[in-house]
């Protein structure tokens, strides 16, 4: 059995399978990984597509869509591989994107996850919104890259090409081991998508492990329209999912603060929606406060047991500041110049 699954979650993707399966059997050697595609029932031929044109290819294919992060854990259980990647539909990848990264893990055990360097696929000097070069957060649970703070998505001039230790990687392109996956609890099924993949840094770091973004493997992410207006959908579960990770994983003596923060924030987020003429987007912000206040009984448990096996009780990649007032009050649009020592 090969070291390394790479495992695509693919929804009605016929058409990205096309485009993108034929570089990474070109640069996925078959000794070292086996790619799965793991089909969320698409209705779009996507099955009989693969069975025609690449029956070599492993199908796991479930009778609904459960989301990314249920859909991923399903496909994963499956599985025995000492290293998984999770890979999206739309990214090229480059050569030796796998073997440079295989290469780090094997000589590097106390890493449990790795992403590469994720670049644009439309403009391949510049950086890609969903990951960049490792992604970073602020006391408050605001997500943030090297290479990318909010819209602001940054060249890529070799800037951030030091292996470094962050603090989520992206589920674009992420590397684990498998044991570590399960060990943690895989990713959270009740946020559907979206920021599943930092909570699952987030428990994986508290417990002890390390999380890094190696540049010397890169792939290209086109991603969805990622800086034009979301779709209410996605701003609900980004904010729900958002209120929900802080909570399980946030500890009490910051919590309340970093709580009567987002209370006020969000509020202000729903209202600059409305002023921007978006109101489905503004109600969007609200319907995720209410269903966090809704669910948060049911996470008492898992917010009790993620603290009890914290031992770092604020991993390295949290910042004891707002990303927010550096960004809008400050003018600091990007890393180095919030970090100005950054390699």
């Amino acid at each position: 059995m090969q070291k390394a699954a790479v495992v695509i979650l693919n929804w009605n993707g016929q058409k990205l399978l096309e485009r993108f399966l034929p570089v990474l059997l070109m640069h996925t050697p078959a000794d070292s990984a086996e790619i799965i595609i793991a089909d969320n029932g698409s209705t779009d031929g996507s099955e009989s597509f693969l069975a025609a044109h690449y029956p070599q290819i492993r199908c796991i294919a479930f009778d609904k869509n459960y989301g990314f992060a249920e859909g991923y854990n399903r496909a994963l259980s499956q599985l025995n591989h000492e290293y998984v990647v999770l890979l999206n539909s739309d990214v090229e990848v480059s050569a030796y994107w796998l073997k440079t990264a295989l290469d780090f893990l094997d000589t590097h055990p106390e890493v449990a996850v790795l992403q590469p360097k994720l670049l644009d696929y439309k403009d391949k000097t510049a950086f890609e919104y969903a990951g960049a070069s490792g992604g970073f957060l602020d006391i408050y649970g605001y997500p943030f890259c090297r290479g990318r703070i909010f819209t602001t998505v940054e060249p890529d001039h070799g800037q951030y090409d030091k292996p470094t230790e962050i603090f989520w990687a992206s589920g674009a392109c992420l590397f684990i081991r498998l044991k570590d996956y399960r060990e943690a609890g895989g990713l959270d099924k009740n946020f559907f998508a979206h920021q599943e993949e930092i909570d699952l840094c987030w428990r994986l770091k508290a417990r002890g492990k390390k999380v890094v973004c190696f540049p010397q493997s890169m792939v290209y992410h086109i991603g969805g329209a990622t800086l034009k207006m979301e779709h209410p959908r996605k701003t609900f579960l980004n904010f729900r999912n958002n209120l929900l990770m802080v909570y399980k994983n946030l500890p009490e003596k910051y919590y309340r603060k970093a709580m009567l923060f987002r209370l006020f924030f969000d509020h202000l987020a729903a209202f600059h929606f409305l002023l921007k003429g978006y109101p489905a987007n503004a109600l969007s912000v609200l319907k995720a406060r209410r269903d966090f206040h809704r669910q948060k009984k049911s996470y008492r448990i898992i917010r009790k047991e993620n603290l009890e096996k914290t031992v770092n009780e604020l991993p390295s990649g949290i910042f004891l500041y707002s990303v927010l007032w550096k960004y809008y009050i400050l003018n600091q649009k990007k890393y180095k110049q919030i970090f100005p020592d950054a390699e």
